[in-house]
This record gives structure tokens, C-alpha cells and sequence, in this order.
């Protein structure tokens, strides 16, 4: 996991991309990893930057070890876009 700030009850990263569509394209296929984990992010998009929040709701918003495979998992995509 690269540059994840911890901050209280979540991880949060911000990703900048060369333009809107990269952003667009990033986010349509993460949706589909994240579908197959089930574990859904905080997230939004301004122009080419995508701020993202993890926590899990169901272990009463904190981070858990899904919000930790998330966060590589969007790193691993993020390089590969």
C-alpha cells in the first residue's frame, strides 16, 4: 500500500491522473474488483483526482485487513492505467 494516510477509523488516498477520462476509465475498472470483493469504497471524483476513504461499516467503520487488500488492489490498477 503506497502513501494510504491512517487517519481515525479509515485510510485515505487521493489518485491524480493525466486527465478525465484516465479517472473515468481507473474508477469503471475498479468497480468491477470491488464488486468481486464486496467491499465498497467512499469515493469522488474532481476533473482527474479520485479521493478515496476505506473503512468497513460493518466492524463499526474501522479499518479492517478487506480495507487493506482494497487499497492494494486499487494501487496494483492505479499503475497499470
Amino acid at each position: 500500500m503506497n502513501n494510504w494516510l491512517p487517519r481515525e477509523n479509515c485510510l485515505e488516498k487521493t489518485y491524480t491522473f493525466a486527465n478525465f477520462e484516465a479517472a473515468m476509465l481507473f474508477m469503471q475498472q475498479a468497480a468491477i474488483k470491488i464488486s468481486e470483493l464486496d467491499h465498497h469504497p467512499t469515493w469522488t471524483n474532481t476533473y482527474n483526482r479520485i479521493h478515496v476513504l476505506l473503512q468497513t461499516h460493518d466492524a463499526g467503520n474501522s479499518v479492517t485487513e478487506k480495507d487493506r487488500e482494497l487499497a492494494q488492489i486499487l494501487d496494483t490498477l492505479f499503475l497499470s492505467v
